[in-house]
């Protein structure tokens, strides 16, 4: 018994101890961007684009998130097929912003992308050049996610019947003007740069403080500051109203605006939002 506890003894030494290697997950797949790349939150691709679907945000079809820029980078989570279009479930830094049911772009409108691929870099336009792209989308139609006012050449060419998105929405006009720079939605936009204090002040009091490219925001809406004596915006235009990329004086729109809503310092929390708005600037030296 002794002889045979001491030659198992003696195996187990000559057997290097065990030890667990972690495996490493596979790389995650990455994708490029293209060209303008319309990112859904549906992969059905085909029948948003088939030109039976109106998208038509007052009635609440609004599949598109938002057109992703060239050289956006995706995460790519997973892929299927829709109805004859293979698709991709992404994510991507440009638009951090949460989703129930993903994140979808035609594959189609990307490519793969190597370990070594970085982030679209992001450069911000001078004054003046943001100011000629904010006005050259004038008259442009309201698009629930759009932000390419002349629309998407690949849809075009690959969904000739649908909607090729010619237009933008309230945030895609800031964002389409700084290439990208800004954030893409409205509830960052509320916190974005700095305040204006703006709290209890008469609409005239405010318009004598608002300098170019300051945004007057809201959860749900914000316009620019074009000039001395305008603001521009993208409207919805719902229930007969006007819509799309306008322009409005200053003081007309704020006397507007304050009949609904009270300025404020910071954006409220809550249900207190809703009676709310502020002013934040955040264009290096206040546009001056």
């Amino acid at each position: 018994m002794k002889t045979l506890l001491l030659a198992v003894m003696a195996l187990l030494l000559a057997v290097p101890p065990f030890s667990v290697r972690s495996s490493s997950a596979a790389p995650q797949k990455r994708a490029v961007a293209l060209s303008f790349a319309p990112v859904l939150n549906t992969p059905d691709f085909a029948g948003s684009f088939s030109g039976k679907v109106a998208l038509d945000p007052c009635r609440g079809v609004r599949p598109i998130e938002f057109i992703a820029l060239p050289g956006t980078l995706f995460t790519v989570e997973g892929e299927l097929e829709k109805n004859g279009v293979k698709v991709l479930r992404v994510t991507t830094g440009d638009y951090p912003y949460p989703s129930k049911t993903g994140l979808y772009v035609d594959a189609r409108f990307v490519e793969a992308a190597g370990s070594q691929a970085t982030e679209r870099p992001r450069h911000l336009p001078e004054l003046p050049e943001i100011q000629k792209r904010l006005l050259a989308a004038l008259g442009k139609p309201y698009v629930w996610g759009g932000n390419v006012k002349d629309g998407v050449s690949l849809l075009r060419r690959y969904y000739p019947q649908g909607d090729p998105l010619a237009g933008v929405d309230c945030s895609g006009l800031l964002y389409q003007a700084t290439d990208g720079f800004t954030p893409r939605n409205t509830s960052t936009l509320t916190g974005y740069g700095r305040a204006v204090p703006v709290a209890g002040l008469s609409a005239e009091a405010i318009a004598r403080k608002l300098e170019p490219l300051d945004l007057l925001v809201w959860n749900g809406h914000v316009m620019v500051v074009l000039d001395d004596d305008s603001i521009i915006e993208s409207r919805m235009g719902c229930g007969g109203k006007p819509g799309g990329v306008m322009m409005t004086p200053k003081l007309e729109l704020l006397r507007q605006i304050m009949k609904t809503r009270k300025p404020a310092d910071s954006f409220p929390k809550g249900s207190a939002g809703a009676g709310a708005f502020v002013v934040r600037r955040w264009f290096p030296d206040g546009g001056r």
